[in-house]
């Protein structure tokens, strides 16, 4: 609630139940690693929602996201949400629009949408690889897909005690699955291209830090042939992967999925709207398009801090706990879209009961009708310690 709303307004409460839903999953992802090792790993609570707004000083700043990178804007027949976030983002602006005299990036889209269908807009952003979506002001349509898609492959050894886990994830929700993999006992080894490291390593230091404390990193020049086969045995040697890009990214280095789960390799995928969708898509614009986020007169306010990022994050770890039981491999097939979309969809409550105040020492409030709880500022823990420099552990791990 710290983080939805206006800026300099009250704080407001999400369509369906996300804290619900983290709790819940978080608590099948303590029972499986506890089936594996015989004990109870130490897991954050919910609040993990809200630990990047907390170290990266954010708060609430509807209409735009938190980060203000995102945002929604009029189209001829509805709206669409838009991140500009990195700079190749904003240099396909150009090309989105259809013209090169641009001064302001975010008037020169807002005065292309409002001259273009939102079904139009949301194909073109789509073709250009933006994360970007059409915002249905009545909630999603509705949907077959479920959050995870399970396909199982080759039979494959035990699992180990303490599983490898090579991470190719990059950002938020990727880390943080591994992240929370590695609070169960699993060993974590993060891959990374020389010529395209994790953007979250220009990010606040603690935050890549609290996600990749205690993991190995390796980086390869993807160009070289031999490295490119020292990490082939690698991955044939672990016991999951986890992925968030298009599989085309992946296969570029030789690596592909199918084949590998087909040998008995499990393989966990992060995407935008599944495997199968050319969608690209961050935490803010995915949630939006799934309807986690607020009709406030004109606006669309989007919900907590790129929420569909730890949503996704923590799925996806319980996921990849439930898979590492299987006897046989399995490709684990995760949309962000669609976690957010069954969120958003949970549970019917009561809420035009509740009432949000402000008490006589400036602290937000929520009278439920039967209690009065406070809303909780954004919190975060701290780093277990620092994350390894950039290829640290190349050689001890390839060679």
């Amino acid at each position: 609630m710290s983080l939805t709303g206006r800026a300099g307004g009250p704080p407001r409460l999400s369509p369906g139940l996300p804290a619900t839903t983290v709790a819940e999953e978080l608590t099948r992802l303590s029972l499986s690693a506890s089936r594996r090792t015989g004990r109870a790993p130490a897991l954050p609570g919910v609040h993990l929602l809200s630990e990047r707004a907390a170290i990266a000083g954010l708060g609430r700043r509807g209409p735009l996201s938190c980060s203000g990178t995102f945002r929604t804007l009029p189209t001829l027949d509805g709206r669409i949400g838009l991140s500009l976030a990195r700079d190749s983002d904003l240099d396909m602006v150009p090309a989105l629009v259809m013209t090169d005299e641009i001064t302001d990036p975010w008037q020169a889209v807002s005065t292309w949408a409002r001259g273009t269908s939102t079904s139009d807009a949301a194909d073109r952003m789509e073709l250009l690889g933006l994360p970007g979506t059409a915002v249905h002001r009545h909630g999603p349509p509705p949907g077959v897909r479920d959050p995870v898609e399970l396909t199982p492959g080759g039979t494959r050894p035990r699992v180990r005690e303490r599983p490898l886990i090579i991470d190719f994830t990059a950002l938020w929700a990727g880390p943080l699955c591994a992240h929370l993999l590695g609070l169960t006992g699993a060993e974590v080894v993060k891959v990374e291209s020389s010529t395209r490291l994790d953007g979250a390593r220009h990010g606040p230091r603690a935050f890549f830090d609290l996600l990749h404390g205690g993991h190995r990193s390796v980086v390869i020049d993807q160009n070289d042939s031999a490295s490119r086969d020292a990490l082939l045995r690698l991955v044939r040697s672990a016991d999951l992967v986890l992925e968030s890009s298009r599989p085309r990214a992946l296969a570029s280095w030789g690596l592909h999925a199918d084949e590998l789960v087909v040998d008995g390799v499990s393989w966990l995928s992060i995407s935008a709207q599944g495997r199968g969708s050319r969608r690209v898509g961050f935490g803010d614009d995915v949630s939006v398009g799934a309807g986690l986020c607020l009709l406030d007169r004109d606006d669309v306010l989007p919900c907590g801090d790129a929420l569909a990022d730890p949503l996704t994050g923590v799925v996806a770890a319980r996921a990849a706990a439930e898979a590492l039981e299987q006897e046989r491999a399995v490709l684990v097939d995760v949309s962000m879209h669609d976690v957010c979309r069954h969120v958003a969809a949970a549970g019917v409550d009561d809420r035009h009961r509740l009432r949000v105040a402000m008490d006589r020492s400036g602290r937000w409030q929520l009278d439920t009708g039967e209690d009065v709880v406070e809303v909780a500022p954004p919190r975060a823990r701290r780093p277990a310690g620092p994350a390894a420099a950039a290829g640290a552990h190349t050689q001890e791990v390839l060679w």
